[in-house]
C-alpha cells in the first residue's frame, strides 16, 4: 500500500479513535450510571417507567457503535434484542420491563458499557495519543523544558527531561511514536471494535431464540393478514361482482318476458346486461390482480416491477441484476412485489418524489430489493405505518427491512429475503 495512503488512514484512525474515546467517556459512563440507578429504583416503582427509556438509549448507543464498527473497520457486530411491546398504561409498562429484564442483550449491553468506559476507551485513545506525542515532544524542545528543568524536570514516557539534550531525545521519541501511529492506528481502532464485538455480539443461542420469536410473531401476523384478505375478497365479491351477476339474472328474466311483447325494451335491457357483464368481468380481473398479478405469474418479478414503474406518474428507473431464467418461489416473489408496490406508492403519495429508482439483485442466498426516492424523507417504521406492514410481510419469510430516510431526503429502503432461485 502506498505510504501516503497509509499515512492518511493512520490520521483518520486517530481522529476516529478520539471520537470513540470521547463517546465512551461521556455516553457510556452517563448511560451506565443512569441504568444502574434506574434498575435500583424498580422496587420503588419509578424504575418500571424509567428503565425502558434508559435501556432504549443504551441500545441506540450500542447500535451506533455497531454501525461505526462496520463503516470504519469492517467489523460486523450482531444484534439480537427482543421486541419490546408498546402497549400503553400500567400493564404495558409491566410488560416492557419484564421483556427488558429477561433479555440477555440487556445485560450484555450493561457489561459492554462498563468495559467501554475503561479498557475500550483506552484502546480507542491510543491512536490519537500516538499522533499527539510528536507535538508534545517538539513543544518541549522549543523552550518549554527550561522551566520544567528548574522545577526538577518532567518525564516524557521513560525519558527524564532535565536539559536540551533530553528534550531532543523526547522530540525524537515523539516523532517515532507518531510515525508508528500512522501505521498501527487502524489496527488499534480495529482492536477496539473487536473488543466491542466480543461483548455485544449475541450468542448463537440468543440469535436462534430471537429468530424463533420473530418467526412465531410474523406467522401470527401472516395468519391475521390472510384472514383479513379473505374477508376483503369475500366483501368485494359480495358487493361487486356478485351483485352485478344477480342483477344480470333479473334482467334476463325480464328480457325473457318482454322478448315477444316489447322487443325494443328487451333490446335495451340486453344492452344493459351486456354492460353489467363487462363491468363484472373488470371487477373480477381487478380482484384477481390484487391477489396475484398475472404479469408476476407469467413474466416474473423483474418485469412485474417494470410494469409497476410504468404506471407511476414520476420517472422511475429499474435496475435488475438477477440470474436469467431463474425465479424465486411464488410466495417470495409476491411478497417482494407487493412490498415494492407499497414503497412506490409511498414515494409518490407521501414523499412527493420527483424521481424514483428500484434495484433488484440476488446474492449470498438472498433476494435484495432497494427502493429509493428524492422526496422529503422522514419515513419511519412505526405502528400503523405502511413500512410496518411491509416489515411484517417480509418477516413471514425471515426477511429484513432497513430504512434510511433523513429529513429532507433522500429515502432508501432496502429489503432482503432469504430464498433459493430455481
Amino acid at each position: 500500500m502506498d505510504t501516503a495512503v497509509r499515512a492518511r488512514e493512520g490520521l483518520t484512525a486517530g481522529a476516529r479513535g478520539l471520537a470513540v474515546a470521547l463517546a465512551a467517556w461521556t455516553g457510556s459512563i452517563i448511560l451506565f450510571t443512569l441504568s444502574v440507578i434506574s434498575l435500583a429504583f424498580i422496587p420503588l416503582g419509578i424504575g418500571v417507567f424509567t428503565t425502558p427509556v434508559v435501556i432504549g438509549k443504551v441500545r441506540a448507543h450500542a447500535d451506533t457503535r455497531r454501525r461505526l464498527a462496520k463503516e470504519w473497520s469492517g467489523v460486523r457486530i450482531g444484534s439480537a434484542y427482543h421486541r419490546v411491546p408498546d402497549r400503553p398504561g400500567l400493564v404495558g409498562a409491566g410488560e416492557r420491563i419484564t421483556v427488558i429484564l429477561r433479555d440477555p442483550a440487556t445485560w450484555h449491553d450493561l457489561r459492554w458499557l462498563l468495559v467501554d468506559m475503561t479498557a475500550g476507551a483506552l484502546l480507542a485513545i491510543l491512536p490519537p495519543l500516538l499522533l499527539a506525542y510528536v507535538a508534545y515532544g517538539w513543544v518541549l524542545v522549543f523552550g518549554v523544558w527550561r522551566p520544567m528543568a528548574d522545577a526538577g524536570g518532567v518525564w516524557f514516557l521513560f525519558i527524564h527531561i532535565t536539559g536540551r539534550q533530553s528534550a531532543y531525545e523526547a522530540a525524537a521519541l515523539g516523532t517515532a511514536l507518531s510515525v508508528l501511529g500512522l501505521f498501527v492506528n487502524p489496527a488499534l481502532l480495529r482492536a477496539h471494535f473487536r473488543l466491542t464485538r466480543k461483548l455485544l455480539d449475541p450468542s448463537r443461542e440468543d440469535e436462534l431464540k430471537q429468530r424463533v420469536d420473530r418467526l412465531t410473531e410474523t406467522r401470527h401476523d401472516a395468519v391475521d393478514t390472510s384472514a383479513a384478505e379473505l374477508r376483503r375478497i369475500e366483501r368485494d365479491l359480495h358487493d361487486g361482482a356478485q351483485a352485478r351477476l344477480v342483477a344480470m339474472g333479473m334482467h334476463l328474466s325480464t328480457i325473457e318476458a318482454l322478448v315477444e311483447k316489447d322487443p325494443a325494451q328487451a333490446k335495451q335491457l340486453l344492452a344493459l346486461t351486456r354492460a353489467s357483464s363487462a363491468e363484472a368481468l373488470t371487477e373480477l380481473r381487478d380482484l384477481v390482480r390484487g391477489i396475484h398479478p398475472p404479469v408476476l405469474a407469467e413474466r416474473g418479478l423483474a418485469d412485474a416491477t417494470r410494469a409497476l414503474a410504468l404506471r407511476l406518474p414520476v420517472p422511475t428507473e429499474v435496475s435488475v441484476d438477477l440470474p436469467e431464467r431463474s425465479r424465486a418461489e411464488a410466495p417470495v416473489e409476491a411478497a417482494a412485489y407487493f412490498a415494492v408496490s407499497e414503497l412506490l406508492t409511498n414515494a409518490v403519495k407521501h414523499a412527493a418524489a420527483v424521481s424514483v429508482w428500484v434495484d433488484l439483485s440476488y446474492a449470498n442466498g438472498a433476494l435484495r430489493v432497494s427502493v429509493g426516492d428524492d422526496g422529503r424523507g422522514g419515513a419511519r417504521i412505526g405502528a400503523g405505518s405502511g413500512l410496518s406492514g411491509v416489515e411484517r410481510r417480509l418477516g413471514t419469510f425471515d426477511g429484513v427491512l432497513a430504512v434510511s430516510s433523513p429529513a429532507g431526503g433522500p429515502t432508501l429502503v432496502t429489503m432482503e429475503i432469504p430464498c433459493v432461485l430455481s
